[in-house]
């Protein structure tokens, strides 16, 4: 298994734990990270941190990465199942999707999300 693929089962586990410090030391200062909640990018971690803020203040997620696959450029695409669930326990999403992962130096420099083909 390679490092980076070590680095995002590190990653996938301490977000669903809540460790946002901990994902957020796995990043670049200067992330590029999709808003899945509200649209458009954040950039830098800072951003991040505040993008969660408000996420976990209405929703409660849960990702767990299912297949690791390195693509020709050199990314890291991850299938993974995401459930979703609003703060009074309705759920909201449970689908699956794929996380697409920039890694240089060993930190997550950007990533995207992409709906999952179904079949």
């Amino acid at each position: 298994m390679s490092v980076e693929v070590e680095l995002l089962q590190r990653v996938y586990a301490a977000f669903n734990r809540r460790e946002f410090e901990t994902v957020l030391a796995a990043m670049d200062l200067d992330v590029d990270w999709p808003n899945g909640m509200e649209g458009g990018r954040v950039l830098g971690t800072a951003a991040v941190r505040e993008y969660w803020k408000r996420q976990f203040e209405v929703l409660d997620s849960r990702v767990e990465p299912r297949n690791f696959t390195m693509e020709s450029d050199g990314r890291i695409a991850v299938d993974v199942h995401q459930v979703v669930h609003d703060k009074a326990g309705t759920l909201v999403a449970d689908q699956m999707v794929q996380h697409v992962y920039e890694i240089r130096d060993g930190l997550i420099r950007r990533m995207e999300i992409r709906v999952a083909a179904q079949g």
